[in-house]
């Protein structure tokens, strides 16, 4: 496929995500994507191959942007309570801004197809170790199926956000001081 402008591609995504999160993938057709983008639904294909791969996109494009970022904040972070800070407003910040984006996640993952659903699954895999070494850092005692569990618990917590968060500033501070809680016991 050519290379196509990145700012077009873009704003599809982000209809498409928002689309996704309020009728369900299989509740939204290329024609509503290409509407919601003020273009016909045949010009979408000139970006996307298909509405599976415009899935594909959000779903293994976010899960590399959270990998890419939490790897960024332990490589310039040497301190593992600082490192810990920056990674839970990292995901905070990033649950607050991408409430379609993760909607889509919860309900729409087992609609990819199985190469790019096990890509996901392993980059969220990664991400999720990533958040475990350095919570065992802070904490050396702490054993890894438990800190893997707080992290797994504070992903939830901060995912949830979507579905109920009003006012951003308040609900950072709230956040960032629950899932710090929550994951140094």
């Amino acid at each position: 496929m050519p290379a196509v402008a990145p700012r077009t591609r873009d704003v599809m995504l982000r209809q498409a995500a928002r689309l996704f999160a309020e009728r369900g993938f299989r509740g939204t057709s290329v024609e509503d994507i290409g509407s919601a983008c003020g273009v016909s639904g045949p010009a979408v294909y000139k970006h996307f191959a298909n509405k599976d791969e415009i899935l594909a996109r959000l779903l293994v494009d976010i899960s590399e942007q959270l990998l890419e970022g939490g790897r960024q904040v332990v490589t310039t972070e040497p301190d593992p309570a600082a490192a810990l800070l920056l990674l839970v407003e990292f995901h905070t910040d990033f649950a607050l801004a991408e409430p379609d984006t993760i909607r889509v996640q919860d309900r729409d993952l087992p609609s990819l197809n199985e190469r790019d659903r096990g890509r996901v699954r392993r980059l969220q895999r990664s991400y999720v170790e990533l958040w475990t070494s350095v919570l065992q850092q802070l904490e050396p005692a702490l054993a890894e199926e438990t800190a893997r569990l707080r992290v797994h618990a504070v992903f939830g917590l901060l995912n949830s956000t979507p579905h109920s968060v009003r006012g951003r500033d308040e609900a950072r501070r709230q956040l960032t001081g629950m899932a710090l809680r929550a994951l140094t016991g």
